[in-house]
């Protein structure tokens, strides 16, 4: 299972002398895909999240502890169905020099909360009235919610922007540490920070050894995941070129369609579930560099459960399970799996086909380009595929991603998953307070963990590539941010 690196080398070696460095004053951050949307209220791609994160000021900032903290606006409650927010002290104005006001916080909310393709409707379902008054703007609450600040998590733009979604997505407008430049040719993005004017541009290279390259000549300052692993120690024999790992809150996950016949019969999921050895994929394809896991949220996360059991890897109790439902070697069962053309996941994808072939279960793999496939995952049009949910800080999560009312495109429950128990779960954690979920939210990633949602997979660690760039630092759920801080070496 394992690849060398022999043929990185190799291509690596044959197209240096292509390579020709980039201008010495701008920050090239080489990423695979490009950023879908830099609308703040409706982007759900991790890319063009983290990008948005650089742009836009959080209503609410998370601490270390992901605890909400005041970021354009501070809070308060007379009781958990009645917030009154207020502005905090010294908002940077927009990039534009306009200032930030409670109408565009209103305006905000009301459109993240209303949109049918806001990825936040569902966590804001449950403010029935905002509104303006003279000490503030109040939010009143269908049901208690105690923990509603953590939900504010979202850029705030101004109201005359947010009229028009598509002029807003193109040419964004925020109060973040960076303001919009311009779009590039191949889909990538230029920012200019606004306190000192130092430019960083996201350039779109999907090929990874051409990220590589262009990392090992100058082309690019910094890269961040998305490479073979084996690639790593071949780049750091550069010495201008440093390593910075961290583990990441990214959680990859295999997804299943419960609406299919097939994948929609627990016994399917569960044969797949035993038949698959994480072990070794993060062993020989990871090389170490993620941790195999059972449930969304990091182990030291406050709300994790620490004794969840694993679907430990038994192609025999794979094989009886396929036997009960008429499956053998002589009849295998067919599934189809999506997944992107990045080419590490393709890897993965292979040695999963591989492993399932092995208990009589024939893999279809289907391969799209980021946008066809992120569109049928959302839409429904498959039996499995594979994803991963980077940046969790809250439980709040499980809402979003499993309650019955998260259909997509707002929410993200993809697998259309039904039950009433783990709604009512979710919907009763939302009214106490953060000191009293903690037994509820166990309670529901047993529920999904016994149903077999998802076939849990691995936290990946964040791995940051850095060529000429002081606090280059890679964060925990893999954002940009450090870009905020961060400067060229040379400068």
């Amino acid at each position: 299972m394992r690849c060398l690196p022999g043929r990185f080398v190799l291509l690596l070696t044959l197209l240096l002398a292509g390579c020709r460095a980039s201008d010495p004053h701008t920050l090239v951050f080489a990423v695979a895909t490009a950023p879908a949307s830099l609308h703040p209220l409706l982007a759900t791609d991790a890319v063009s999240e983290r990008i948005n994160a650089l742009l836009y000021r959080p209503l609410v900032e998370f601490d270390p502890q992901s605890r909400p903290v005041p970021g354009v606006v501070r809070w308060r409650s007379g009781d958990a169905r009645h917030y009154v927010l207020n502005l905090a002290p010294g908002n940077p104005p927009y990039s534009d020099g306009t200032t930030v006001t409670l109408a565009d916080v209103e305006a905000t909310l009301t459109r993240a909360r209303d949109d049918p393709a806001s990825p936040h409707a569902n966590a804001l379902h449950n403010i029935q009235a905002i509104r303006i008054e003279t000490d503030g703007l109040h939010l009143l609450l269908a049901q208690p919610d105690p923990r509603l600040a953590a939900k504010l998590h979202l850029g705030v733009a101004p109201a005359r922007r947010l009229a028009d979604p598509q002029e807003l997505a193109r040419h964004p407008l925020g109060n973040g540490a960076f303001r919009f430049v311009q779009w590039s040719d191949d889909g990538g993005v230029m920012l200019a920070r606004r306190r000192d004017g130092m430019r960083v541009r996201f350039a779109v290279v999907p090929d990874p050894t051409m990220r590589a390259l262009k990392l090992l000549h100058g082309e690019a300052r910094l890269l961040q995941n998305d490479l073979p692993y084996e690639m790593y120690p071949v780049l750091t024999r550069d010495s201008s070129i440093q390593l910075a790992e961290a583990p990441g809150t990214t959680f990859s996950y295999l997804g299943f369609n419960l609406q299919d016949p097939v994948t929609g019969d627990r016994r399917v999921r569960a044969a797949v579930a035993h038949a698959i050895d994480r072990e070794a994929i993060v062993r020989y394809l990871f090389l170490g560099h993620a941790t195999v896991t059972n449930t969304l949220l990091m182990p030291n996360h406050w709300a994790a459960h620490p004794g969840l059991q694993d679907y430990r890897h038994d192609p025999d109790r794979a094989r009886a399970l396929l036997a009960e439902l008429g499956y053998g070697p002589r009849h295998p069962l067919h599934l189809s799996y999506k997944t992107s053309t990045d080419p590490f996941r393709l890897r993965v994808a292979t040695v999963l086909q591989a492993q399932l072939a092995r208990v009589g279960i024939e893999l279809d793999i289907q391969s799209h380009e980021w946008g066809t496939f992120f569109g049928d995952i959302k839409a429904g049009r498959f039996q499995m595929y594979s994803l991963s949910w980077v940046g969790i800080r809250s439980p709040d999560i499980f809402r979003h991603v499993f309650h019955s009312a998260s259909l997509p495109p707002g929410g993200a429950n993809r697998g259309r998953y039904r039950s009433p128990a783990v709604d009512r779960l979710i919907q009763r954690a939302e009214r106490l307070p953060r000191e009293g979920v903690v037994p509820l939210y166990r309670r529901v990633q047993a529920q999904i963990h016994h149903d077999l949602i998802y076939v849990p997979l691995w936290h990946e660690n964040n791995l940051l590539l850095s060529r000429g760039v002081k606090g280059a630092v890679p964060a925990p759920d893999g954002s940009y941010r450090f870009l905020d801080t961060g400067s060229l070496a040379d400068e």
